[in-house]
Order: structure tokens, then sequence, then C-alpha cells
């Protein structure tokens, strides 16, 4: 197959999917992407290709991509995505997609027990515990004491206590609510099988 990379992608941080892709196959030529990182280069996109030349822009792919795939090394990018600073970024991509026709996977690299969207709901945020230690120093809350029920009772008699990191269950609602409203997905992989990953989503297991 041969693959398209967004020439967006930050160099050498994609190395251990790029070598399995090159490794089995797959050719790699990078191309300025209007969504996601990967997308297959058919027929259609190779006569963009030949078309555009050195003009060649993001846009030129509007009507010919209809799979891409946008992988995230791990939760805590995830998160910066939905609840941090990149969210507006993020979800105009997503809108992008789907005003376009686009299927876009967003294929998160985080691995071990992190392998469904449902799974996310457990993923404990390592924010957290920092986050739980400061706040029970500030407040003399007791290592052995509930720390939600604590809070809970702090801010009942009227202490203002700052909102602590994204938690997995607020998370798996945000995805859910994102893949609903804007028809992208979410799958999950770890970095040895990301390469695989990416061909059986950009369609590659119905060519083998």
């Amino acid at each position: 197959m041969k693959i398209a990379i967004d020439k967006g992608q930050q160099a050498g941080k994609h190395e251990v999917k790029h070598s399995w892709l090159r490794e089995n196959g797959h050719e790699l030529l990078e191309l300025p992407l209007p969504v996601g990182d990967y997308i297959e280069i058919t027929d259609a996109v190779q006569s963009v290709i030949d078309r555009r030349g050195d003009r060649l822009k993001k846009m030129d792919f509007m009507g010919v991509v209809n799979v891409s795939v946008d992988t995230k090394k791990d939760m805590q990018e995830v998160v910066g995505n939905i609840s941090g600073r990149s969210h507006a970024r993020f979800r105009d991509e997503c809108i992008l997609a789907q005003q376009n026709n686009i299927k876009l996977y967003i294929l998160v690299e985080h691995g071990g027990k992190v392998n469904s969207l449902e799974a996310v709901k457990d993923w404990k945020n390592p924010r957290q515990y920092l986050y739980e230690k400061k706040i029970r120093k500030l407040y003399n809350i007791p290592k052995g004491a509930d720390f939600q029920e604590e809070i809970d009772e702090l801010k009942e008699h009227g202490a203002k206590i700052k909102r602590g990191p994204t938690t997995g269950e607020e998370l798996y609602k945000a995805m859910t609510t994102m893949q609903e409203k804007y028809g992208c997905e979410f799958v999950f992989t770890d970095k040895k099988n990301c390469g695989q990953m990416i061909i059986e989503l950009l369609g590659g297991q119905k060519n083998a």
C-alpha cells in the first residue's frame, strides 16, 4: 500500500510504526494532509498529486480522501486534545473531516489496559497523584481518609478547591460525545502494533 504521511508530524517521534510499515512493504510519502496523519494514496489521490505537483496544498485532497488515521502517543495527549489548550484545533479537525465525508480514526498508542473506549473509564491520570498529595497537605487531610469525601465536605463548608486533572470517567464521557457529535472514532493499540493498525484502518486488510 502507498501511504501519505502528514508533513506536519514531528520528526523522529514515529519511527517505530514507520519502520514497521516500510519493512512490511508499504511505501511512505510525506504530503500536506487536510486531516489526520495517514491516508492511503489511491488512484484518485495520486491523480491530485500528479496534477498539482509543487503547488499541492492540503485542501486539494478534499473530495478524494475517504479515510484518515490520526495518531496520539498516549492518553495524556488525548487529554490535551479533549480538555486542554489544543481542544479547539482538534475539534475543528473532526468537524472538517465530518463535513467532507472523511472517516477519521483517532488511534491512541497508549497500550496496557487502555484497549477500548470503555476501558478509558478506569484510566488513572498520573497527574492525579500529585494533585491529591498537594491538596491533602494544604488542607491537612489524613493519608487514610477518602480523598473525594473529604473534598466534598470541605466544599460544603465553603472551601474553594482548585479543580483536579481530568479523570478517566470524565475523559470517557467527552470522547463518547465527540464520537456521537462529529462521527470520528477512537481506537486503541500499543506502539508495537500501531503500524499494523494503521493499515487495517485504512482498509489494507481487504486488499491482502
